[in-house]
């Protein structure tokens, strides 16, 4: 998306060939001496991309003073200072826009350093201050002042350059439909209804903000073992940028994260193939390439094999956003490693420079910072590279030394978050083989045959591989033209591929779904680089390159609007075809794919019969048909995102719970009368559908995270049910049932003694009533002081 000026080494023939599943020029072309006019024209792609942002995020009733905030904050806090680091660690220059995108990716782990310094000295009130010691140094060390205008980038082709700003447009645009314009900043109604998780993942943040590390918020002073590294991102917008964390959450840092994320997968594609079109087919591969599926609506309990990569997901799990273009870095640099160029070597790859031994200073910037953004990146970059340096040992009988030591750095992040973050707690995940997809084959009853059975288990399978590794059909045509004679990093990719989906067959419960998630960001470098091959060879001519676009266009619409209109008729189809019509088989969720996958595997079937018959007279189809069945197969999964879309406007998420507008006011009045280390009390533990349209009903969830979340303040005892303790032991109850009976007796049947343990030994400030959830003692009023009350909440100040 970006350019500058200079000059660089001519890109071999290999790169000179349009690929990108789709056409496209060479680098190199362009690199002869141009008008300051000219050169600016370069970056229209990038302001293009922001100005579609800016204007998304406008008429979301974002403010522009909140959009330069915060885009001072990005610039200022997280591009400069990690965009000079990268700069004095990488050996050559390649492009600007890799510069800015892996240096965006170092600022955010920088970042990560400069909040433990600051929080943990209490320093809060000068965080703007803190890329000066990035700053400083570059500016007043002769030998770093270089990197502030760095000579030899190479020059991307326009055509790329817009590509990629069009992946980065196409992310704000699906954000914008799914979530930005349909869910206020903070609840304006009282029948607002906001998706489960944000409120405590917004008070996570909240906590960051005081707390180094942070603590489990809903349970004042309880540990957080948990991975909390994006809510120091946010902490840090807040202290950096002075935004509103709501702001944060519900309007900024996500679209800017999905953009971060698909710039990276684009530079880092080009890096590790040598080939620039594989830059956009990796990022719309990891975006707008869903699972593959024949249901409509695609709520979660549809979800038949875990969680989705994009619908939900990118803006409800703000860690798996947060965690993407720190892991696809960390995927770059070892790849690039493994690529075993010398110093300044371009080799083979399209004229990509080395990064030199800067690299493995940059594994060890980006496994720290990935080692508590999701706990999924590290396991599956280690399993990576174990398979790596073992298939590199069978190949060459000599120990992959830097296999190793790249294996000994991502290790020693696993073991510092593991000990030292998570204080060795499992989340409640255990290893069960098969445990989270043997439901599909079960058969209590044992009325099967074995025959019938083995049938099950395969189709099973066949279908789990179909849901999530659609998009990864690049890959084939790759190791079968290599004949699995693969380079280091082609064997690094593969490794991570198979260890993510591996590792869900292996470990059960729901959050196993995040390592098929982050062996994605393995699988599609490698598919991309696959397909790219397979479309050099193809070498098809502008005509041929815009029917395929056109054609691939018309089979995403038209299988787009096959599942929304016709989901529930195929499903009944299916399963009378297999002798299921009530859909009591175990099976019984997998068999309208399944049924999709073997009907478009018969069209295939014909089509390609067809086209080897057209072949014989029309010598321009020959040999390009693999394209076109490629092409097909990667865009199977594409209405996922566009179903996603239109879904959106037909119906709330099921996750999605009431969050009135007055217990959100309640709680901003405490943040606004409070001290960070003040604690509160509350009655309200539990989450209702219903909004409580049944005052005292038991509470069973525990699921009330607002307090906490827009208070900004710990809590003596909120909803507990997300706390680690309770998801590693698998308990619904809370820990300390005394401190709880306490807690709401300050409501319902208070005295001064209550009262006054709560102030003196628990620090308890403020006591915040829910009257929908019960209405307080009338005591409470005489025994402390009421100093809010807006009718369904009030506050009180314990003195």
């Amino acid at each position: 998306m970006g350019t500058t000026d200079g000059t660089a080494p001519a890109p071999d023939a290999r790169s000179a060939t349009p690929g990108r599943c789709g056409a496209g020029a060479a680098p190199g072309a362009e690199d002869a001496p141009r008008a300051p006019g000219a050169r600016l024209l370069g970056f229209l792609p990038a302001v293009a991309a922001y100005a579609l942002l800016v204007a998304l995020l406008a008429a979301a009733d974002t403010s522009f003073g909140d959009i330069a905030r915060y885009t001072g904050y990005v610039l200022w806090g997280v591009l400069l200072p990690g965009t000079l680091v990268f700069r004095a660690l990488r050996r050559r220059p390649h492009t600007l826009l890799e510069d800015l995108a892996l240096g965006a990716v170092v600022g955010l782990a920088l970042e990560l350093l400069a909040w433990a310094v600051l929080v943990g000295l209490g320093l809060q009130s000068v965080a703007v201050a803190w890329p000066l010691a990035v700053v400083v140094p570059f500016l007043a060390v002769p030998g770093l002042r270089r990197h502030w205008f760095p000579r030899g980038h190479r020059r991307m082709p326009a055509g790329w350059s817009w590509s990629v700003a069009g992946t980065v447009g196409l992310t704000s645009g699906y954000l914008y439909a799914v979530f930005l314009s349909r869910n206020p900043v903070l609840p304006d109604t009282e029948t607002t209804r906001q998706y489960i998780d944000l409120p405590y993942l917004l008070s996570l943040a909240g906590n960051a903000k005081h707390h180094m590390p942070p603590t489990f918020p809903q349970a004042a002073g309880e540990p957080l073992h948990y991975h909390w590294f994006t809510f120091v991102h946010m902490a840090m917008g807040d202290l950096v940028g002075h935004l509103d964390l709501p702001v944060i959450q519900m309007r900024l840092m996500v679209p800017a994260l999905a953009a971060l994320a698909m710039v990276v997968t684009a530079v880092v594609a080009h890096r590790l193939t040598g080939r620039p079109w594989a830059g956009p087919v990796a990022a719309l591969l990891i975006f707008a390439v869903g699972e593959f599926g024949a249901g409509y609506p695609n709520d979660s309990p549809s979800w038949t094999f875990g969680a989705p990569a994009v619908p939900l997901m990118m803006w409800a799990s703000l860690s798996l956003t947060y965690s993407q273009p720190l892991l696809m870095a960390l995927v770059g640099v070892v790849g690039d490693a493994l690529r075993g160029r010398g110093e300044g070597e371009t080799g083979g790859d399209g004229g990509v420079p080395a990064l030199g031994r800067g690299a493995f200073v940059l594994t060890a910037l980006f496994a720290l910072a990935s080692s508590a953004a999701k706990a999924s990146s590290l396991p599956v970059t280690l399993a990576a590279l174990a398979f790596a340096g073992l298939m590199v040992l069978i190949g060459t009988r000599r120990v992959p030394w830097t296999v190793v030591w790249l294996g000994a750095i991502v290790a020693g992040a696993q073991l510092f978050a593991t000990a030292v973050l998570f204080r060795f707690e499992s989340y409640g995940l255990e290893a069960v083989p098969f445990g989270n997809i043997a439901k599909y084959w079960a058969d209590p009853q044992q009325s099967r045959t074995a025959a019938t059975q083995s049938v099950v288990v395969a189709a099973t399978l066949v279908a789990f591989l179909l849901n999530h590794q659609l998009r990864m059909a690049g890959m084939i045509p790759l190791l079968r033209r290599r004949r699995l004679g693969l380079e280091p990093a082609q064997w690094f990719l593969l490794g991570g591929a198979v260890a993510g989906p591996a590792a869900y067959l292996v470990v059960n419960g729901f959050n196993s779904s995040y390592f098929t998630l982050a062996g994605l960001s393995f699988g599609v470098l490698l598919s991309a680089w696959g397909c790219t091959e397979v479309f050099e060879r193809a070498a098809l001519p502008a005509r041929g390159r815009a029917a395929l676009a056109v054609g691939t266009l018309a089979f995403v619409l038209l299988l787009t609007y096959g599942i929304h209109h016709h989901a529930d008729d195929w499903a009944a189809f299916a399963l009378t075809a297999v002798g299921d019509p009530g859909g009591a088989a175990s099976y019984a969720a997998l068999v309208p794919s399944l049924a999709a996958a073997a009907a478009l595997a018969g069209v295939a079937g014909v089509c390609g019969l067809l086209w080897w018959a057209a072949g014989r007279v029309l010598p321009a189809l020959r040999r390009r048909g693999g394209l076109v069945l490629l092409t097909g197969a990667l865009a199977a999964g594409a209405p996922a995102l566009l179903l996603d879309v239109r879904q959106a406007g037909e119906l709330p998420w099921d996750g999605a719970w009431p969050l009135p507008a007055s217990q959100v006011q309640a709680a901003r009045w405490v943040r606004a009368h409070s001290a960070p280390g003040d604690v509160l009390a509350t009655n309200t533990h539990c989450r209702s559908d219903t909004d409580y349209a049944h005052p005292g009903a038991q509470c069973t969830n525990a699921l009330s995270f607002y307090l906490s979340a827009y208070s900004e303040r710990s809590v003596l005892v909120e909803g507990w049910a997300y706390s680690p303790r309770l998801m590693s032991e698998k308990s619904g109850s809370f820990w300390d049932q005394q401190l709880l009976a306490l807690n709401d007796d300050a409501v319902y049947r208070p005295t001064a003694d209550v009262l006054g343990r709560l102030r003196d030994g628990h620090g308890v400030r403020y006591v915040v009533v829910n009257r929908r959830t019960g209405p307080e003692s009338p005591a409470l009023k005489t025994l402390s002081t009421q100093v809010f009350d807006n009718g369904r909440m009030a506050v009180y100040e314990l003195s």
